[in-house]
């Protein structure tokens, strides 16, 4: 039982699991957190476009 203790303590593999796991979060939470941002830049530009393609199928 000693012997699979200290195996398990001197495991490292689980550690980095982990480590990379809450890199994954951050970077998810970061990109969450941007995303109403980059929708609204999105819409407006979207938004311009359109109009400006209605003024031009309309002839004005």
């Amino acid at each position: 039982m000693k012997t699979l203790l200290t195996r398990l303590v001197a495991d490292r593999q689980g550690a980095t699991a982990i480590e990379y796991g809450l890199i994954a979060a951050f970077v998810a939470l970061a990109i969450v957190a941007t995303l109403p941002s980059i929708r609204n830049n999105l819409n407006s530009v979207f938004g311009k476009v359109n109009t400006e393609l209605a003024k031009g199928a309309s002839g004005k």
